[in-house]
């Protein structure tokens, strides 16, 4: 029974997410030992500033690689490195967009 009643209420989740961002990467990302926000920082360090953390993620998104990914090589050979998004342009560049706006630092610290 509650098996069933945790399925029930992880599709209404999914089925009922807010923004592209919590229905298409939350939902894989919460089965990964490293949080989102992690990975964000990660991609800060790496990238910079909002142009080219946002070029630098859609780019592995839609041709994702060992290569470029900012993830250490003993995640990867642990987890994966994910699959091309299916996503259009349009609805992946809104979904990197709310991704920066949840975790960015700037203007936030006093």
């Amino acid at each position: 029974m509650v098996k069933i009643l945790v399925t029930f209420c992880l599709l209404n989740f999914t089925l009922y997410a807010d923004n592209v961002y919590e229905r298409k990467c939350v939902v894989c990302h919460e089965k990964l030992p490293v949080s989102l926000q992690s990975m964000f920082m990660k991609y800060l360090l790496v990238y910079g500033g909002e142009k080219n953390f946002k070029a630098g993620l859609k780019h592995y998104l839609k041709y994702p690689s060992q290569h470029i990914s900012v993830m250490s090589k003993l995640f990867i050979d642990n987890y994966y490195i994910k699959n091309k998004t299916d996503l259009s342009d349009e609805i992946l560049i809104e979904a990197i967009d709310i991704y920066w706006e949840k975790f960015k630092v700037f203007n936030k610290l006093k």
